[in-house]
């Protein structure tokens, strides 16, 4: 049978999974903003409907908000990742070949399905994670993820579809490639959509007919697999099991500005805590760790600063207390008083890793070895209460409390955690 990926996203994601638990916000626009509460990043369509565009400053849109009965939530990210991993629960019991994309993105692998049975399936699907998670999705099916990406975007776009669009089907492969902008073929960005209009290019259809050749001294090797993809060869397999992480980072915008070196030193001593976390998580250690922390471009008047440093570790660790001596010691490094009256008044920080490998393999020290039969058993304890009991349970003294935390980020408007934590369980009254 021919090669079929299909690709499933959710519609509106983080705003579908603020509906689920909160029937009155059908039909209601509702928009989801970012870290701080600073900008729109997920919107309904009667949002869209309103003018409200993707990274609208807050700030900007609050009125008409407040005008049109626009609800507005805080990112509530721990319970937009668990209603992915339920979707994604669902998608394996119709298939074992899942690519986890993106949070609300999945490629399935559908070749084993006859040709005649995929729209149909796709359409069970979609009903089966509506009847199971309350998420609405949308389905595109192609020869190649390019192709699943494009047929994707014609599922939403055009109703008639019901949510479903085939182009494996070589009518509607025909029909569509001619009738679709190549401005939405995936990989096509403005830089490379001006390249191919002045090649000529108008439809999906066009960009396909073109010589691979020149387009790929315009936009390089990733513009001839576009080619190839939209012809149906596939150059972008299945990634059914992650690839090893490269590198990691925890970063964050303090809820207000920043002058004292205490609370620095303990907001890099929470992220390097959270390192720690995803670290042991997957079984990668690293032996260098970059802090970073800088005032804002956007604080007009105020003196500008940002600095960063790389602290080097005898060998390769996840145990957060030695990330938190690490990040710690990288704000001393860099650490300077103000030269004038005015202070610095930063406004982020953050730890980032890279070169990550897996720990169990990793070479150990000579001299300065770390005591990695002391601090496994303790990390792995400390992992197990806050797995069980909820992040933040236990966490270094050198962090702080997560509810002392003045500096952290802001979310005013966060729905509860419906599915995750007991104290915020939905209450039914009689």
């Amino acid at each position: 049978m021919s090669r079929a990926i299909a690709l499933i996203d959710g519609n509106s994601f983080y705003c579908s999974c603020e509906r689920v638990f909160d029937p009155k916000l059908a039909r209601v626009p509702v928009i989801v903003l970012s870290n701080n509460d600073g900008c729109a990043i997920a919107r309904t369509a009667e949002a869209k409907a309103l003018g409200i565009k993707m990274g609208d400053p807050f700030f900007k849109i609050r009125e008409q908000c407040r005008r049109e009965g626009v609800r507005v939530f805080s990112s509530n990210y721990t319970l937009y990742g668990d209603m992915s991993a339920r979707t994604n629960a669902v998608y394996r019991d119709f298939t074992p070949r899942v690519e986890i994309y993106s949070i609300d993105e999945s490629f399935l692998d559908l070749s084993d399905v006859h040709p005649d049975l995929r729209v149909e399936l796709a359409r069970d699907l979609r009903a089966t994670v509506r009847a199971w998670t309350g998420i609405p999705t949308c389905v595109g099916i192609g020869a190649t993820k390019t192709l699943a990406k494009l047929a994707n975007h014609i599922a939403k776009t055009i109703p008639e579809l019901g949510g479903v669009c085939d182009l494996t089907d070589p009518v509607a492969y025909d029909h569509w490639l001619c009738c679709t902008s190549a401005s939405e073929v995936w990989g096509v960005g403005r830089a490379s959509l001006a390249k191919i209009t002045a090649m000529g290019v108008d439809s999906v259809a066009d960009l396909r007919d073109l010589d691979p050749r020149p387009v790929r001294k315009a936009m390089t090797v990733v513009g001839e697999r576009i080619i190839h993809e939209l012809r149906g060869v596939s150059c972008l397999p299945l990634e059914l099991v992650p690839a090893q992480r490269k590198g990691c980072a925890v970063t964050r915008s303090f809820s207000r500005r920043v002058e004292d070196r205490a609370t620095v030193e303990q907001a890099v001593a929470a992220h390097a805590t959270r390192l720690g976390e995803k670290l042991r998580r997957e079984g990668l250690g690293t032996d260098q760790l970059t802090v970073f922390y800088h005032t804002s471009t956007h604080d007009r008047g105020d003196p500008m600063r940002s600095v960063s440093t790389t602290v080097t570790l005898p060998e390769a660790t996840n145990d957060s207390l030695v990330l938190i001596q690490a990040a710690q010691l990288g704000v001393a490094r860099t650490w300077r008083e103000a030269p004038g009256d005015r202070p610095w008044r930063y406004s982020k920080a953050g730890v980032i890793t890279t070169d990550l490998m897996p720990l169990a393999a990793s070479p150990r020290a000579l001299i300065g070895r770390l005591d990695r039969e002391r601090s496994g058993p303790l990390m792995a304890a400390m992992d197990a209460c806050n797995s069980r009991f909820g992040r933040g349970t236990v966490v270094p003294a050198r962090a702080g409390l997560t509810e002392k935390r003045t500096w952290s980020t802001k979310f005013e408007m966060r729905s509860p955690r419906y599915t995750t934590q007991v104290a915020e369980l939905p209450t039914a009254h009689a």
